[in-house]
């Protein structure tokens, strides 16, 4: 039995298969509708249903709560419809997403770039034309059939140029992939990855001022849409925060303040979070999201985009739409949630 999906405003109509996920097959038919993990476990992908009824499959009660639930949202990643369904999402691409590829990789070079973050470039085949937006990620697919996702911070036009991806990644004590990235993993070493995947890019359309929200290895992205605005000189005003417990944590520190010389637009402001750190600190402190809305009490007239820990996503998102006045339409978001997050909540 095949199901049909109307997405509003935008009038966007795709087919959905029984016992498939709604997002699954909006991906398929090139239609981009929110999403984050794809596994039930961020929220990104919490989505208003109009009309219709789904049956969700295992999900974490944080992504989804019983008051998100009554007020009629829905995760589209691990929806499946029992009927014809209309939705309700704001940030559909306007023209159709990049198609998703199942590519070959080659490890092109290991950068220690602080105690636990690892620059991991990778070469990709010389005949493959690899399109995406600037904050999108990919996901590595595992001997087992596992999977693990890492946002890309280089700029698209970097990889047309020279075929190569770059990625950040953070060391997971016993984590399945990373301990082989920080362990053994090697050199032209070959890679399977499937890309690009998630609606975290720049909304270029827009001429709002911007705030750019990062915690840890949440910055790749971000790195990502700041070299993109550089290429495509895009003078929107941005004011970066960048939130850490220690100072190595800002591992490209001396990069953002690089690119500071060529946007005068830029304003970066790192924050830290680790008490036993701030006597050696003369900068901002606490957590970064309360750092913006000292700044900007009044975001109304604002963009967000937030990259980093679930915690910080989730915190920023409710304070700055509930106390700042900014339009939940205007906050983008790609929650970095690892598989001990996952297994340290209740799945439902």
């Amino acid at each position: 039995m095949t199901f049909s999906v109307l997405v509003q405003p935008s009038q966007r109509r795709f087919s959905v298969e029984a016992g498939e996920a709604v997002l699954t097959a909006a991906i398929q038919n090139n239609i981009t509708l929110p999403y984050g993990c794809k596994d039930g476990a961020c929220g990104c992908c919490k989505t208003r249903l109009v009309s219709g009824s789904v049956e969700h499959g295992m999900h974490l009660g944080a992504a989804l709560t019983p008051e998100d639930a009554a007020n009629g949202m829905i995760l589209t990643c691990c929806a499946m419809p029992l009927d014809d369904l209309v939705l309700e999402s704001h940030v559909v691409a306007e023209v159709d997403a990049f198609p998703v590829k199942k590519i070959p990789v080659r490890v092109h070079s290991l950068t220690r770039q602080s105690s636990d973050v690892m620059i991991l470039q990778l070469q990709l085949p010389a005949s493959e034309k690899f399109a995406y937006w600037a904050g999108q990620y990919i996901e590595f697919i595992l001997q087992d059939g596992s999977r693990r996702c890492y946002s890309m911070a280089n700029a698209p036009h970097t990889t047309y140029e020279t075929g190569k991806v770059e990625l950040h990644i953070r060391h997971v004590p016993s984590g399945k992939f990373t301990d082989h990235v920080f362990g053994t993993m090697k050199e032209r070493a070959i890679l399977r990855a499937e890309g690009p995947l998630g609606s975290f890019y720049l909304r270029e359309k827009s001429d709002k001022p911007m705030i750019f929200l990062a915690s840890g290895t949440g910055f790749a992205p971000i790195k990502a849409l700041l070299a993109h605005i550089q290429h495509q000189g895009i003078q929107r005003p941005i004011h970066f925060y960048w939130g850490a417990r220690r100072p190595e944590d800002w591992y490209l520190h001396d990069w953002v303040t690089a690119q500071m010389a060529t946007m005068p637009h830029l304003h970066y402001i790192p924050v830290l979070s680790d008490a036993e750190e701030k006597d050696a600190w003369t900068g901002r402190t606490g957590f970064v999201h309360h750092a913006v809305m000292a700044d900007f009490p009044d975001l109304s007239a604002h963009q967000v985009y937030a990259c980093g820990a679930p915690i910080m996503v989730e915190s920023a998102q409710r304070d700055f739409t509930t106390q700042c006045y900014l339009p939940a339409e205007e906050f983008f978001a790609d929650s970095f949630i690892t598989e001990a997050d996952k297994a340290n909540h209740s799945p439902k």
